[in-house]
């Protein structure tokens, strides 16, 4: 858990598993000395695309009147500060895709909408890379989103966080190409939890991506992207060459 007012952050040691109970070992770590990772390894990451109307406009699309849901495989997950790797063999087209991630914390399954907030153990920031041409090319989306490094996770999970109306952002080398508000999705985390559930078993760590606002665009080798989220914090990522 991170600690500290504002220039000055320190990670608070815990024993224990996340999902369970933990207790805090009194050890502290400054922020700017320690490598984050992923904050959780899930056994699935459920995407959900077209979740804003402005976002599945600019694809050439409506928003569906059901989630649409896809997969990415465990294997996609990095954290904060890790590199995407672009794999400039298969693809010359890799966009970034900035959303808010919600973490399962407990198994589950048939949620109803009324009792989702029972299962879930808090938010992070996600970025769903996507190699646009592929998925263009291959009409689903599973080659497309389901590279190795292509859903950086973090940079940690945020417990205590209301996120109904949150401000998400996505910058490319620092100037700002998604902007906008979580209270513009059109199914909300709720219908997502009951909708998703209602078709597999949710794990501890799974994670939901809940859709990715309009201004999605291509990435270079050497860019920098970062995905911000008000009341979590930032996802950096720099893009190297896979090949």
């Amino acid at each position: 858990m991170v600690e500290g007012g504002p220039g000055e952050e320190f990670i608070a040691g815990i024993s224990g598993h996340p999902f369970g109970s933990i207790q805090l070992t009194g050890e502290r770590y400054s922020l700017s000395q320690v490598r984050l990772v992923a904050p959780m390894l899930p056994s699935k990451v459920l995407a959900i695309g077209r979740n804003y109307a402005d976002h599945a406009r600019e694809m050439g699309g409506e928003v569906p009147d059901e989630p649409l849901v896809f997969l990415k495989p465990s294997t996609s997950v990095i954290g904060s500060g890790e590199a995407i790797s672009y794999p400039t063999a298969l693809s010359q087209r890799v966009d970034y895709e900035g959303e808010l991630a919600v973490v399962i914390g407990r198994l589950c399954r048939e949620v109803p909408k009324e009792r989702a907030h029972e299962v879930i153990f808090g938010y992070t920031c996600a970025n769903d890379v996507t190699a646009r041409d592929l998925q263009k090319k291959d009409v689903q989306f599973t080659r497309a989103k389901g590279f190795d490094t292509f859903c950086p996770l973090g940079p940690w999970i945020q417990t205590e966080l209301d996120p109904s109306d949150l401000a998400i952002t996505t910058s490319v080398n620092g100037e700002v190409k998604q902007s906008s508000r979580t209270s513009k999705l059109m199914h909300d985390i709720p219908a997502l939890i009951a909708h998703v559930s209602a078709v597999m078993t949710l794990i501890p760590g799974d994670v939901i991506l809940t859709g990715t606002p309009e201004g999605v665009g291509p990435l270079a080798i050497g860019d920098e992207v970062s995905v911000f989220i008000e009341g979590i914090g930032t996802l950096s990522n720099r893009v190297v060459s896979r090949d």
